[in-house]
């Protein structure tokens, strides 16, 4: 795909997060979580601070936890590299409301901008397909992110993966609260329950 043609990651999260209604959004360490936050703050976000390559795990356990509740988890591919081994799990356990999208411009843009595997030979959608996650796609025009954002509402028919290719422009940081118990408690309230 020529660098020209590569979607703007702000508007690929805006996209996946307008008219959310009821979805549960996680998003990856690093620029998924701030863009998410760019898109409107939301109690319903769950934003990592921490633990890369987990972003994919925490959206399995929310799924399995609510069932009839759509789940997004919004990531990198530097994240998701580190975390690939959950998409076997994520393929055993098949949670049918849970959906993971992949924002991959080919660098891991936290430490520098280095170039990532999946600039050459690492395949997610080919990987996630081999884990069992049937409805893995390779997302390329702002139509697919369009239509990836509609299936997220699906609790029936998951898990799914997206592959989002963006550009690697440098954007401004726009960052959420770093208050972890803040953001835990905001989100356990808003699914209803006690904070801890």
């Amino acid at each position: 795909m020529s660098k020209a043609n590569l979607l703007d990651r702000r508007q690929v999260v805006s996209t996946l997060l307008a008219n959310r209604n009821d979805v549960v959004a996680i998003g990856g360490l690093g620029a998924s979580t701030n863009d998410m936050c760019a898109a409107g703050d939301h109690a319903r976000n769950f934003y990592l601070w921490g633990g890369m390559g987990g972003a994919a795990m925490i959206g399995l356990g929310l799924a399995l936890a609510q069932p009839k509740l759509p789940v997004l988890v919004i990531t990198g591919d530097g994240e998701m590299l580190m975390g690939m081994g959950s998409l076997a799990t994520i393929g055993l356990q098949k949670p049918s409301n849970l959906s993971i999208a992949v924002l991959d411009n080919e660098a891991y843009g936290e430490t520098g901008g280095q170039t990532s595997h999946t600039s050459a030979a690492a395949d997610f959608v080919g990987v996630a397909r081999a884990c069992g996650i049937n409805d893995s796609r390779s997302v390329t025009t702002m139509a697919d992110v369009e239509a990836f954002a509609k299936a997220v509402h699906d609790v029936s028919a998951g898990p799914r993966f997206a592959n989002v290719k963006i550009g690697s422009a440098g954007l401004e940081r726009i960052l959420p609260t770093r208050d972890g118990t803040y953001i835990l408690n905001r989100i356990r309230g808003d699914l209803g329950f006690q904070p801890i």
